[in-house]
């Protein structure tokens, strides 16, 4: 266990991020598991949605900005098929 007050600190900055990166994270997993379960009529709107918040996650440093491009890149591969 931490034992200086800038330890104790650090550990609960930490469990407030790791909870605050969870949720972009779990919510860009949504989109995207939304999105390839949708309709033709829909996808567009749909997409754009989890384009939305891919780049969210990357824009808080939750994933890196190469890993938004890759899953964007899938992602429109899997659409387009």
């Amino acid at each position: 266990m931490a034992h200086s007050r800038s330890a104790k600190k650090r550990v609960k900055q930490d469990r407030v991020r790791r909870t605050r990166n969870k949720g972009y994270k779990r919510h860009m997993k949504k989109k995207i598991t939304s999105t390839l379960s949708v309709s033709a009529g829909k996808k567009a709107t749909v997409l754009s949605e989890a384009y939305s918040a891919i780049d969210k996650a990357a824009k808080k440093g939750v994933i890196h900005k190469n890993t938004a491009a890759r899953k964007k890149s899938r992602l429109a591969k899997k659409i387009a098929v």
